[in-house]
């Protein structure tokens, strides 16, 4: 799954010379929390979040009156309050490591550029989640079956053989990679709704070759149906 797949592509942008006080409106307008900042060739300088906008506003108790606190906040640009050290991504790289770098770094987005530093998206927490609701079919409902397996060559083959004889339509198969030592692994395979005397059998068979931790059920979501 790569990034370029899944990114937001052309994001909002400002430049260095922008003021805070059009950026801080530009935040609010788009109910985003940050902002790239690139150059009139796209390059990505920097990022301004809303965090950077309120720690440069001046105190509540400023004594400072209407005309000169708009003098101020005009006058302050974005280039003074961005942030240059940048956490970024490629277009080509994965949608797994943008997510692993948003939890290292503690940040909800990501701005994706390409090899000569140009601005071509940015890949969000939001958009990770489209992910993990794309590959796991459950927007399309079906029931979900979560299995102990050996981890041992095979074993998953001889589930599949189980679930094709039992003509059930596979929709996902997922397996979370377990630490060294750990002599099983987890697997959730979504298969589509089927006749319940035939899922019965179906299941039947699984529960006597196999170890079922659970099964869930999860109906067709409304804009589908």
């Amino acid at each position: 799954m790569l990034v370029g797949n899944w990114m937001s592509k052309n994001p909002v942008t400002v430049t260095p010379d922008t003021s805070m006080m059009r950026a801080s409106k530009t935040l609010k307008d788009k109910h985003i929390r940050s902002l790239c900042v690139a150059d009139d060739k796209g390059v990505l300088l920097g990022i301004i979040t809303d965090r950077d906008v309120k720690e440069a506003s001046p105190s509540k108790a400023t004594t400072l009156d209407v005309h000169e606190l708009y003098y101020l906040l005009s006058e302050i640009k974005v280039k003074d309050i961005m942030s240059t050290k940048l956490v970024t991504i490629s277009p080509e790289e994965s949608v797994e490591k943008a997510a692993i770098l948003m939890m290292d770094h503690k940040i909800g987005g990501l701005p994706v550029v390409d090899k000569a530093g140009k601005l071509v998206g940015v890949i969000t927490q939001t958009d990770v989640f489209n992910v993990l609701i794309s590959i796991t079919g459950v927007l399309h409902g079906g029931l979900q079956i979560a299995i102990d397996l050996p981890d041992e060559p095979g074993t998953l083959g001889g589930v599949i053989a189980v679930l094709n004889a039992h003509k059930a339509r596979i929709m996902s198969v997922l397996t979370a990679y377990e630490p060294e030592g750990v002599t099983s692994r987890k697997v959730f395979i979504r298969i589509q709704d089927m006749d319940r005397s035939l899922e019965t059998k179906l299941m039947d068979e699984l529960r006597a070759k196999y170890t079922i931790l659970f099964t869930l059920r999860d109906e067709k979501h409304p804009a589908l149906k």
